[in-house]
C-alpha cells in the first residue's frame, strides 16, 4: 500500500504542483486586471482614441497570448476572456490579432459611441481621388513601425503609375515616419519627388511630445537604410534616429514649407505652399490627424509667447506660465514645467475634474497642486492674452496672473476641410460592438 501511494505521489506532484502554481497565477493577474479596469472605468478611460482590438467572448479561449503580446500591457483576461482593460494606453500595435491562435480579435477604428473620422483608402492606400494617397496617422494608423511601412507600401503604389509628364512624380507633405519612409522610397524607385513638412525639423507627431518622453515602437525596415532594430527609444534619441537616417541616404526634405492648397487639373495637381509650386502626378499626405492645433480665438493670442506644444521645460526656468488644456498632453506639460528650478505654473481647465486622463498623470498634477508646485484652476477659461498678464474667468470670477509664456494643449483639427475640398472621402468609424466583449464595473 505504502508502495502504491509513494508511486502514486510520485507521478503525480510533478503534474499537481505546475498546476497550483498556474491557477496561482491566472487568479493574480485577473484580479489585477478587474482592478485595472474598475480604474480605467472610475477614470472614463473607457475610449481608445486609436485602432484597438475587440474580443469575441464566442471564440476566445482565453489563453493570455495577446496579454504577452501587448507591449502597453492594455489587455487583460477577466473570466477567462480576453478584454481591454486600459483603453487610454491601446496604441494600435496590432500584436495582439496576429498573436490570438483562434482568430477572436479583430482592429478596430472607434466605438459604439465615440466614432473616429477616417479618410476611406483602398488596399494600395490611394484615396477615392486618383493621385491623392495618404499614408500614417491621417489614415488611423499612428504607430511608427506601421506608419513607415505603409508609407513604403504607398510609394511603391505611386511608383507603379509610372513616370509623370509633371516635373515631378511625386510631392510628399509631412515628414513624420511614414513621409520618411515614403521619400526614401521614392528615391529607391527613381522619382522625381518633393517633401515639404511645415514644421522646422522631421518627427511628426513625436515632436509634439515633451522633452524625455519615453517612445514606443517596434523593429522597422526602411528603405534603402534596412532594418532598424528599436524598441524603445526617447523623443531627443528618435528624433537623431531620422536626422542620420536622412543624411545617410541623402535624401532632401523642405522644412518650413506650408502646403496651402492642392489644385486639380485633369489627372494631375498642383501642390501650393507658402514658398513655392509643384506640378505633380501624385500627392502622399502623411500630415498627421493633429492637422491644425485647437486655437483659443480669444484676444492677444498672436503674440510670439503662446505656442501650442511643449519642446523643452528648461526654457520656462524662473518664469510664469500658463498651460491650457485637460487632457494628458496639458497634465504632462504643466507637471515637467513645475520641475523646473523657479517656475511658477499655473493649468486651466474648463471642466470640473480631468476626466479622461491617465491616472498616473492626474495624480501628479494632484500632488503638484497640493505642495504648491503649481496652481490648478478648474471651471475656468482664458479670457485675454496681455503682454505681461493673462486674464481669465472661473466661474464669475476675474483673475489676473503675471504671465511670460503661454502653453495652449487644446489637442489638433482634423484636416477635414482640406480633404473635402480635393474631395476625398471621409468615413466615420464606429467600431463593430457585436465582439466588443465590455463588462459592467467588476468587483
Amino acid at each position: 500500500m505504502n508502495d502504491q501511494l509513494f508511486i502514486y505521489l510520485l507521478y503525480v506532484l510533478p503534474l499537481t504542483v505546475p498546476l497550483i502554481i498556474y491557477l496561482f497565477k491566472r487568479s493574480s493577474r485577473q484580479k489585477i486586471a478587474k482592478n485595472t479596469w474598475n480604474e480605467a472605468m472610475e477614470s472614463g478611460l473607457t475610449e481608445p482614441s486609436t485602432l484597438h482590438p475587440v474580443f469575441d467572448p464566442n471564440i476566445c479561449l482565453g489563453s493570455g497570448a495577446c496579454f504577452e503580446a501587448c507591449p502597453e500591457q492594455a489587455i487583460g483576461i477577466i473570466d477567462g476572456k480576453g478584454m481591454l482593460i486600459s483603453p487610454a494606453l491601446c496604441i494600435g500595435h496590432g500584436a495582439c490579432a496576429t498573436s490570438c491562435p483562434v482568430g477572436a480579435i479583430k482592429l478596430v477604428f472607434g466605438t459604439e459611441t465615440r466614432g473616429v473620422d477616417i479618410p476611406k483608402l483602398k488596399p494600395n492606400f490611394e484615396t477615392n481621388v486618383p493621385g491623392i494617397f495618404i499614408a500614417g496617422e491621417l489614415g488611423g494608423m499612428g504607430l511608427i513601425r506601421k506608419a513607415v511601412e505603409q508609407g513604403r507600401q504607398a510609394m511603391e503604389s505611386i511608383s507603379k503609375r509610372g513616370r509623370a509628364k509633371t516635373p515631378h512624380d511625386v510631392v510628399v507633405i509631412g515628414a513624420g515616419p511614414a513621409g520618411i519612409a515614403a521619400t526614401l522610397a521614392a528615391k529607391h524607385h527613381d522619382l522625381r519627388c518633393v517633401t515639404i513638412e511645415q514644421e522646422e525639423t522631421f518627427g511628426g507627431t513625436t515632436l509634439h511630445y515633451p522633452r524625455g518622453k519615453i517612445v514606443m515602437t517596434a523593429p522597422m525596415n526602411l528603405p534603402i537604410i534596412g532594418k532598424v532594430n528599436v524598441r524603445e527609444i526617447s523623443k531627443e534619441s528618435l528624433m537623431k534616429l531620422w536626422e542620420d537616417v536622412v543624411t545617410k541616404a541623402g535624401i532632401k526634405i523642405n522644412f518650413g514649407e506650408r502646403m496651402e492648397k492642392i489644385e486639380r487639373q485633369g489627372d494631375t495637381f498642383t501642390v501650393v505652399t507658402n514658398r513655392a509650386s509643384y506640378p505633380t502626378r501624385s500627392v502622399l499626405l502623411s500630415i498627421g490627424r493633429r492637422g491644425t492645433p485647437r486655437m483659443l480665438d480669444v484676444p492677444g493670442e498672436d503674440q510670439e509667447k503662446v505656442v501650442y506644444r511643449l519642446i523643452d521645460p528648461e526654457q520656462y526656468q524662473g518664469k510664469h506660465i500658463l498651460v491650457v488644456g485637460g487632457g494628458d498632453a496639458a497634465l504632462e506639460a504643466a507637471v515637467a514645467i513645475s520641475e523646473e528650478p523657479g517656475a511658477i505654473v499655473t493649468l486651466s481647465y474648463r471642466g470640473n475634474a480631468f476626466s479622461r486622463v491617465k491616472p498616473k498623470n492626474r495624480e501628479l498634477v494632484e500632488n503638484a497642486n497640493g505642495s504648491g508646485k503649481l496652481r490648478l484652476l478648474l471651471e475656468s477659461t482664458v479670457k485675454q492674452i496681455l503682454p505681461a498678464t493673462v486674464q481669465l474667468d472661473q466661474k464669475g470670477t476675474s483673475i489676473d496672473l503675471p504671465n511670460d509664456a503661454v502653453i495652449v494643449c487644446a489637442g489638433g483639427i482634423l484636416p477635414t476641410p482640406l480633404l473635402k475640398e480635393i474631395g476625398i472621402q471621409i468615413e466615420t468609424r464606429h467600431g463593430n460592438s457585436t465582439g466588443q466583449h465590455i463588462a459592467p464595473k467588476l468587483h
